[in-house]
Parts: C-alpha cells; sequence; structure tokens
C-alpha cells in the first residue's frame, strides 16, 4: 500500500482530532506587552478549517502545556468545548478525553510540534506534525504539513481530514454558489 493510501484509510476513521497551542495553532512565539501581558497570533484560515470539521462529525479538542486566557477566549470563539491548559503531562487529559468521548486511539489524530507532544503522538494512529516541528516529531509522524505551524498547518490537515471522509466538496458547496 502506497504512503498516501495509508494515510488516506488512516484519516477516513478519525472522529476526534486533537492539537497543541504554541507552534501548531499559533506561530509558537511568546509575544508580550510593555505590561507582561501575553499575546498569541492565531491563523483564521485554520479557525474556519476547524468549524468546518465540526460541521462535519469530527470532534475538535485542544491541549495545552501553557495556560492563557488567550488560548480560552479562542477556543470560545472556535467553540471548541474540549479544551485542557496547563498540561505538563499531555497523556493525562489525552486519557480523560478519549474516555469521555468513548473513541478508540485508532480513531484519534494529534498534531504538535515539539517533544512533549510524542507520548501522544505514539499512542494514536494519526501522528501529524506541522513542517517546523522538532526532528524526533517528524520522525514519529505519518503526515508532516507542508505549511508551518500558525500559518495554515491546521487548515492543511482539516481539509486533508474532510477529503478523506468524502465530505470536503460538501462542505465547500455553500461558498461556491
Amino acid at each position: 500500500m502506497q504512503l498516501l493510501d495509508k494515510l488516506n484509510e488512516q484519516a477516513k476513521n478519525i472522529k476526534l482530532i486533537i492539537f497543541d497551542v504554541d507552534g501548531v495553532l499559533t506561530d509558537g512565539g511568546l509575544y508580550f506587552s510593555d505590561e507582561g501581558v501575553e499575546l498569541k497570533r492565531f491563523n483564521s484560515l485554520d479557525g474556519l478549517g476547524i468549524k468546518l470539521l465540526k460541521q462535519n462529525g469530527i470532534e475538535v479538542a485542544v491541549i495545552s502545556a501553557r495556560s492563557s486566557k488567550n488560548i480560552t477566549y479562542r477556543m470560545n470563539d472556535l467553540g471548541i468545548e474540549h479544551f485542557y491548559q496547563g498540561q505538563d503531562d499531555k497523556v493525562v487529559a489525552f486519557n480523560n478525553l478519549i474516555k469521555k468521548l468513548s473513541l478508540q486511539t485508532k480513531q484519534v489524530a494529534y498534531m504538535g510540534d515539539d517533544i512533549i507532544d510524542l507520548p501522544i503522538m505514539r499512542k494514536i494512529s494519526l501522528p501529524i506534525a506541522v513542517a517546523n516541528a522538532h526532528e524526533l516529531v517528524k520522525k514519529n509522524a505519518c503526515f508532516i504539513t507542508k505549511k508551518i505551524g500558525g500559518h495554515g498547518a491546521v487548515r492543511e490537515v482539516c481539509d486533508l481530514l474532510l477529503k478523506a471522509q468524502n465530505t470536503f466538496n460538501k462542505a465547500m458547496r455553500k461558498y461556491l454558489i
């Protein structure tokens, strides 16, 4: 079986995708105002991709090692109800989440960029790395995006999942009328 066929086969069965925040949903930079307020840059293409996944039956979750009000704000804005912050051991949140949603690891995709993401990536069937991920993360990924984190990499994966599950054209239809 060719790699693309194997990737497509894995993507067909995904019921949940989990994203890291810094370096995946954002560009990984930590910006601070003069008052010490942390700012993050999110990509609007990624946001619409996430909404399209949810509209087409794929659950979305976020697990982040860091905690910030802007993560809470963005997750609420996107309607993501499963988000975990301040998770030094992301596997704990992961185990709670798949138990809560009654899912098997073969139904889960995870998108990360750094070594803290590896314990989850090594448990699931579809580990994904952004183009600018740490080399060990890339070595453990089934798919590496063409785009870098915070610059449309998440949307690339959203489109891949929709296409694999034959819902992409339906999702795009209302925009092409």
